[in-house]
């Protein structure tokens, strides 16, 4: 479990055994890993060296395990600064290509293929990035909805500004409305857009994702490196985050109504609405005209943009 963090298998092993015997010397140590004394001794010191263990000043000393959860939240943070310091030469290393050669087709445009290949670049292009996600969300998927999220939330906890554009059909298919509103309710700053034109992710400005068909699941993905397409598409995820409408987190108002508003502005029938809510279409429609009456709207339309400048459908984050 430890090796991605630096700590080599026979070290994790005696790590293990000292977590269920702490407090033994070296040569209860030896014994109980079965191992020559000097070569746990060497052990024992790059245990020491990686924070994994403490000697005490007994004499002869005790060897004693870091708990587990603070010894690997070390090991991370130490792993993330070595690679925040691989990425910074990287970025030293691509101003020492020439000018040409940093604009050349093949060094602006990647051609991923296969549905693996992709969700390993995406996952890496994820891991790497440290202040924005921007997401067009729509069918079709290559995985189930939801698959990605983990990792997402993980940026969140980290700081990291996530904004999400759902399309209708995003939110149709199974799970895609309550996904949609647990990524809210997690801090992402979720919209819904009628008319979602593809996919996209773009992860800190500098990188985007997309699939190179925008309405058929096919194994080719393009990823966009920093050029006038990439200021396009940044662009183009603004203008429809301006014109989409905000997801309500739960906690805001009352989930149903929550629920009802975002499908009813995003362009949703009432028996779509009815079958994402469990209700029937009777008790939508007249929910729905009871929301509209509130709002003084004539049409559901208006009652969109109505609850959009009543704050009704106003996320934390704006």
């Amino acid at each position: 479990m430890l090796e991605s963090l630096g700590v080599e298998p026979s070290d994790e092993l005696a790590y293990r055994a000292l977590l269920a015997a702490p407090g033994c010397d070296l040569t209860e140590f030896a014994k109980r890993l079965d191992r020559d004394e000097k070569e746990v001794l060497a052990t024992v010191e790059r245990l020491a060296e990686l924070g994994l263990l403490t000697t005490t000043a007994d004499a002869p000393p005790r060897l004693l395990p870091t708990r587990p959860d603070v010894a690997v939240d070390a090991l991370v943070a130490v792993r993330r600064a070595e690679l925040d310091r691989v990425r910074a030469e990287a970025r030293v290393l691509l101003t020492e290509l020439r000018a040409q050669e940093q604009h050349r087709p093949e060094n602006l445009v990647e051609v991923i293929v296969g549905q693996e290949a992709i969700a390993a670049r995406f996952a890496q292009l994820l891991n790497g990035t440290c202040e924005q996600l921007m997401v067009l969300d729509r069918p079709p998927y290559a995985s189930r909805p939801g698959e990605s999220d983990p990792r997402v939330r993980g940026l969140l906890s980290e700081g990291v500004v996530v904004q999400g554009i759902y399309s209708p059909d995003s939110l149709d298919v199974p799970g895609g409305v309550d996904e949609a509103f647990s990524a809210a309710d997690a801090g992402e700053t979720s919209r819904v857009h009628p008319q979602l034109p593809m996919k996209l992710a773009v992860f800190d400005r500098r990188v985007a994702l997309m699939p190179l068909a925008v309405d058929q699941l096919v194994d080719t993905a393009l990823v966009v490196h920093p050029c006038a397409l990439l200021d396009a598409l940044i662009e183009m995820f603004t203008l429809l985050w301006d014109q989409a409408v905000p997801v309500v987190p739960l906690a805001k108002t009352d989930p149903q109504d929550a629920r009802l508003m975002t499908l009813l502005a995003a362009g949703f029938k009432d028996d779509a609405i009815a079958r994402q809510l469990g209700l029937s279409s009777r008790t939508v429609g007249r929910r729905v005209a009871e929301l509209m009456e509130t709002l003084g709207a004539r049409t559901r339309f208006q009652a969109g943009i109505h609850a959009q400048r009543r704050h009704l459908l106003e996320n934390v984050d704006g």
